[in-house]
């Protein structure tokens, strides 16, 4: 199990990179079907894979093309921060079956959206 769950990381870290999607996208799924856990445990679980710099070298490559503007990246940041406390309070309070179903229809309405955009 542990290889795969290596597997999971350096397939989610890649398409993070690639794609510069969060890694949440790959990992909550592999561990919700492939580890077994709940959609709680998956989601607390992935958001504690952000603790320490995972996308540092990512980071790096875009910087140094010049892909990054700094001044979005710290309002964002800030936002996030406090979104983000509230966000996981909720979550701990939703029932699991609501938790997952809104997980999928946000992963749906996007990939709808992405995919017509002109």
């Amino acid at each position: 199990m542990t290889f795969i769950l290596i597997l999971i990381g350096l397939f989610a870290g890649a398409l993070s990179g690639l794609l510069g999607i969060g890694g949440g996208l790959v990992i909550v799924p592999a561990l919700v079907y492939i580890a077994k856990m709940t959609q709680h445990q998956a989601q607390g679980t992935t958001l504690a894979l952000m603790l320490p710099p995972i996308t540092l070298l990512s980071v790096y490559a875009y910087h140094k093309a010049g892909n990054i503007n700094w001044t979005i990246t710290l309002f964002v940041c800030i936002g996030f921060f406090v979104g983000s406390y509230f966000g996981g309070d909720l979550a701990n309070r939703l029932p699991e079956a609501a938790l997952r179903k809104m997980f999928a229809i946000f992963l749906m309405v996007a990939a709808v959206h992405m995919f017509f955009k002109k």
